[in-house]
């Protein structure tokens, strides 16, 4: 919208002096339409008499008086205008001049200019002018007219205004208006470029709709437009027609809204044209505004093409069991010792479906504060709860070693003797990385004894039996933990014999087998390289503009291994994924050193594609490798926002540097062509694509999402933990919860300090600890939820002074993997019943859903024995936020976020308790991040059902980034193994604040002189990430609307400038016509105003001068008694 002058007038005094400066004939034909309207408001006048279509000079009185007004100032006097009729009059002044005989222009081109102008704010523009038969009226003008490029240009600003209305825009497509437009769009010329734009300009706005695209399509405009942007382009070598360039992108866009038009432009080969003229544009400084809208063109046309897969379905699938009639006793437990259940947290990001059968009495969860402090009935009858007993080991134990002296106990610590690390990295170091390479030998488990004799007979000797050992025992033995603390590949061997899996797994991955340390130093986000999408979907574009130049052979395929075993192709990578926790479906080499990976979906379903880990191998040094995984499902990642995969080298473990560490240059996420095999509603697919460098020939690589953690690796973890504590200190038991699908156990930890004696009071103090429930790993996906839960295991059996006082005032019981199933299995979100487990927990299902029906019974049993947990917290993963926050429960926040009345509404705030004392102590932790609301889409997670169900406070979803921070002294870093441990640390620490009886954690200087308090509260505003540098999506419409603006600046230019010849023809000149001299600081567009009405006879213009010396004197313009600021 042009402006004419900063400051405002009023209008009863503006219209005072028309009446007063203004000849008596004036007067005389204002009068009764003035007087008609005594009540009516200073606008309502203006519009009455522009209906009414007096003399001519009154008229452009009238214009140039509503343009003055609505050029100063914001669109809300438009509006205002709009309001009181503004665009019906115009419409009504417009009709009844173009209608005369002869239609006079001096006056017929302002109203259209003006029209266009306030049309473009009104929404019902286009209604409007079909009510007021302006519309084909319009376009008649437009053909009388296509020789007159200020008149045509015009005609056409007005009717793309039109085009707002679909139904309009339909009619003036059956009117042929798309034909008589598309004829004045000309081949390159230096002449009426205004014209030429506004043209196209209103055929864009006709192609919004999909008859007249079709009709576009039909009549072969698809082809016609691209030989005009292509003649544009290579003759517009001043780059003078830019906006003209633009303006035939943004029609090729709308038409390509289409099936019919994308395959058009296509077959015509506009993807080439476009691709090459865009390459051009990018050595040529200031064409940067049309190359992005030709790179959404192009993305946006590119052929649709089905991820080539036999099914959607997952590979791994599992017959799951009918339900059955009656509800099944958790299994009984290995080993003498006990089964407990947990529970579970809520899902990290915000793109699942509530549970369908929490829908009925969560509907106004959010809005009702009675039914967010009810609490629901139990989801099973009371007798079934006194099966958990048995989780409460420690109610029951005697400690019968207290009375009798004991030794000192045995130190069953994993970790060696400096001796025995020297001697394992010694011989590590003889060893070569493609003795690892996924070969037969390096297998958790081979063939038992019975299968050996029949196969080879009963008197195979001992030299034979020792052949045939598993490099695996051989390293078992030789290796033991090679100085990584907490951990032992023999246990680690044992229990991955043990893990159940679909398909069997009997190979390790040598990172998770040879163990893992955090690399020395901090690893920061690399900066996003300019522009690297753009060049990644320039490749992209190439596969199909040169599909000679591409290989497309198949180097892996997990439902065929045939091509993996295939030695042919020796210049290829060679891609593995069939161990515990793997998860790659399919390799295909598109280029040489350009791979297209293909994840498999969650075991029985068809999506949750995001984990990956795999092994390759081949490689050759110092070459740039691309890897394209090409079926991810979110929206956005964190990979757009300096998030780098982890790489695991086998060469560099044998060399003493066993790291998981961030890799990967040129990273970035974005929307691909690729849609579902088999016609799956939702086809959307992401690529992410990186670049890794080797840096060492033949080497063993693993590549991973995040860092690993295995299911075997938590059960020799824990077995370590188990062995390393003392017993007369710690009490650490390990339970089986229950058994999964697939018959693994899921395992419940207590942990506490031992009672100092037998004594009665020692042991009531013992017994009457209250509870603190943690859970881990509903989501398979979120390993760095396991690295935190490790942190929290090693913290409590540690002597550390806090965590001996954590032991002696809570009872701790652990569920660190939730899920076991889907991490053995490698999904990324579901168990393998194909569900989301922590959208199960307002009515579990016993057999598809075991370890959350049980893990909710323990709770149930607690609860009802007085034992209700202090706190519960369930570790999760969160994969598009930046740090580490707390998801809460809140009846008050819930409200006020829902704009819901809270006034006198009490609530306990010991929720905040620990979040608070968090943000003291965790660098990595953001209270800003956090959140209290209950919404209705997690009313069946963890976090809620616990709050609401067992009646637990300080119910929390704790996320942790796979990141990093942007605030505290981690900003700019990614979290590694070593902050995520310290992390589940801090959450330990934390809980000193809620403890009871005890001195708070500020006030026991014993304990504070062993936490680190030197983090200070941030100010992190602003939770989500900003919207990506580069559009990960390419957008329907591709170039953004015309702005009102925009569109004014146009009109403003058509009236300063022209054809001389048509001015003269035109223009009437007045006696008395003397140009005002403009002040010094009258703006730019006061003086294009100046030239919207140049034919006013001398006492208009003195009406003018009135007007200016008004504004001047004023601070607001008086609308019926209403002051609107400019």
């Amino acid at each position: 919208m042009s402006g004419y002058g900063r400051s405002n007038f009023t209008w009863n005094g503006t219209l005072r002096e028309l009446q007063t400066s203004s000849p008596a004939s004036c007067k005389e034909r204002a009068r009764p339409a003035m007087a008609a309207s005594a009540s009516s408001s200073g606008v309502e006048v203006l519009l009455s008499n522009l209906q009414n279509l007096g003399d001519i000079e009154s008229t452009l009185n009238i214009l140039n008086v509503l343009d003055e007004l609505l050029s100063a100032g914001t669109d809300r006097r438009i509006h205002y205008m709009i309001s009181k009729g503004g665009s019906e009059a115009l419409l009504t002044a417009m009709v009844k001049s173009a209608r005369s005989f002869n239609p006079n222009y001096t006056l017929l081109l302002p109203l259209l200019h003006l029209l266009a102008k306030v049309g473009y704010r009104d929404r019902r523009i286009g209604m409007k002018a079909q009510n007021a038969d302006a519309v084909r009226l319009t376009l008649s003008l437009l053909r009388q007219n296509s020789k007159h490029p200020r008149r045509a240009a015009a005609c056409l600003w007005v009717l793309q205004v039109y085009c707002s209305s679909v139904s309009t825009a339909n009619l003036l497509g059956e009117c042929r208006a798309i034909d008589v437009i598309y004829r004045l769009i000309c081949p390159y010329t230096t002449k009426t470029l205004h014209t030429i734009k506004a043209a196209i300009d209103a055929l864009a706005a006709l192609l919004c709709t999909k008859a007249n695209v079709h009709s576009a399509v039909s009549k072969g405009y698809v082809a016609g437009l691209l030989r005009l942007y292509e003649d544009w382009s290579s003759k517009d070598t001043e780059h003078v027609a830019i906006a003209i360039r633009c303006a035939l992108l943004r029609c090729l866009h709308e038409v390509t809204n289409s099936t019919a038009g994308r395959h058009a432009l296509v077959a015509h080969g506009g993807i080439g044209l476009l691709y090459e003229v865009t390459q051009t544009c990018l050595f040529t400084k200031g064409l940067e505004s049309l190359v992005d809208p030709s790179v959404q063109l192009m993305r946006k046309c590119y052929p649709k093409s089905t991820l080539p897969l036999k099914s959607d379905l997952s590979v791994y699938c599992l017959e799951l069991p009918r339900q059955p009639g009656s509800v099944p006793a958790p299994e009984p437990e290995l080993n003498g010792e006990e089964d407990s259940e947990e529970e579970d947290d809520e899902e990290d990001d915000s793109n699942e479906s509530e549970e369908a059968d929490s829908k009925d009495y969560d509907d106004d969860l959010e809005t009702d504060p009675d039914k967010l402090r009810s609490r629901p009935a139990p989801d099973r009858p009371p007798e079934l709860l006194a099966q958990y007993s048995r989780l409460r080991p420690e109610l029951t134990y005697e400690f019968q070693e207290l009375d009798s002296s004991s030794s000192e106990p045995e130190d069953c610590s994993s970790s060696s003797s400096d001796e025995e690390v020297q001697s394992s990295a010694e011989d590590a170091s003889r060893l070569k990385p493609s003795d690892f390479n996924s070969c037969p030998t390096f297998r958790t488990k081979g063939r038992d004894a019975r299968e050996q004799r029949e196969e080879e007979g009963a008197e195979e000797g001992a030299e034979e039996a020792q052949r045939r050992r598993t490099m695996v025992d051989t390293l078992a033995e030789r290796h033991i933990g090679a100085g990584i603390p907490h951990h032992d590949r023999r246990l680690y061997r044992a229990a991955a014999v043990l893990a159940k899996s679909i398909p069997g797994f009997n190979i390790l991955a040598f990172p998770d087998f040879w163990g893992h340390l955090p690399p020395p130093g901090n690893e920061p986000m690399p900066p996003r390289k300019p522009k690297v999408q753009r060049q990644k979907v320039f490749e992209d574009i190439q596969r199909l503009l040169n599909p000679d130049d591409v290989i497309n052979e198949v180097v892996f395929d997990l439902e065929d291994p045939s091509p993996q075993c295939s030695s042919e192709r020796s210049n290829s990578l060679k891609f593995f994924s069939k161990f515990e926790s793997g998860n790659l479906r399919k390799a295909t080499q598109v280029r040489r050193n350009e791979y297209d990976l293909i994840l498999n979906a969650d075991a029985n379903c068809s999506q949750h594609t995001q984990w990956f880990y795999f092994e390759v191998s081949n490689m050759v040094a110092n070459v740039p490798y691309r890897f394209n995984v090409i079926n991810c499902e979110k929206t956005n990642s964190q990979f757009n926002y300096g998030m780098q995969p982890v790489l695991y080298s086998v060469r560099e473990a044998l060399e003493g540097r066993p790291h998981w560490k961030r890799t990967g240059t040129e990273i970035c996420y974005y929307r691909n062509h690729f849609c579902a095999a088999r016609g799956k509603k939702r086809s959307t697919f992401y690529t992410l694509t990186f670049t890794v460098t080797f840096r060492h020939n033949d080497d063993v690589c693993y590549l991973a999402y995040h860092y690993p953690y295995t299911y075997s690796a938590l059960q020799s973890h824990l077995m370590v933990l188990h062995r390393s504590v003392d017993p007369s200190k710690v009490f650490f038991r390990q339970q089986v919860l229950c058994q999964t699908l697939s018959g693994n156990p899921c395992p419940l930890v207590t942990i506490t300090a031992c009672p100092a004696t037998r004594g009665m009071r020692d042991l009531h103090q013992f017994r009457s600890r209250p509870c603190i429930v943690l859970t881990a790993r509903v989501h398979p996906g979120e390993s760095n939820a396991s690295w935190v839960m490790k942190g929290t295991l090693e913290f409590l059996c540690s002597d550390d002074p806090v965590a001996q006082s954590l032991r002696e005032a809570f009872v701790f019981k652990i569920i660190p993997m939730l899920n076991p199933d889907g991490v053995i299995n490698g999904t990324h979100r579901c168990s393998l019943s194909g569900e989301d487990l922590n959208r199960q927990w307002c009515k579990p299902d016993p057999v598809l859903s075991p370890t959350i029906y049980h893990a909710k019974g323990f709770l149930y049993y607690l609860n009802s024995t007085g034992s209700t947990p202090l706190v519960f917290c369930d570790y999760h993963g969160h994969s598009r936020k930046k740090n580490v926050f707390l998801y809460g429960c809140s009846i008050k926040e819930t409200l006020w976020q829902s704009g819901s009345d809270t006034g006198g509404l009490k609530e306990d705030p010991g929720y905040r308790t620990i979040p608070k004392t968090l943000d003291r102590l965790a660098p990595a932790f953001s209270f800003n991040s956090c959140n209290y609301q209950v919404e209705k889409s997690r009313s069946a997670t963890a976090r809620v059902v616990v709050w609401r169900e067992i009646g637990v406070l300080r119910s929390y979803t704790m996320e942790s980034t796979y990141n990093g921070c942007d605030q505290g002294i981690y900003k700019g870093l990614q979290t590694g193994t070593r902050e995520l441990q310290d992390m589940g640390v801090k959450f330990c620490h934390s809980l000193l604040s809620v403890r009871r009886n005890v001195p708070s954690l500020y006030s026991s200087r014993r304990l504070v002189d062993h936490i680190d308090l030197d983090h200070n509260s941030h100010n992190c505003f602003e939770d989500d990430e900003p919207p990506c540098v580069e559009e990960i999506e390419y957008s329907t419409d591709g170039l953004s609307k015309l702005k009102g603006s925009d569109l004014d600046s146009d009109i403003n230019g058509n009236t300063s400038s022209g054809d001389e010849q048509e001015e003269e023809e035109e223009v009437v000149v007045h006696k008395g016509f003397n140009p005002i001299r403009r002040c010094e600081g009258q703006s730019h567009q006061s003086s294009l105003r100046s030239r919207l009405f140049p034919h006013l006879i001398g006492h208009d213009l003195e009406v003018i001068e009135v007007l200016h010396m008004k504004r001047n004197s004023c601070n607001g313009v008086g609308i019926t008694g209403r002051q609107y600021l400019s």
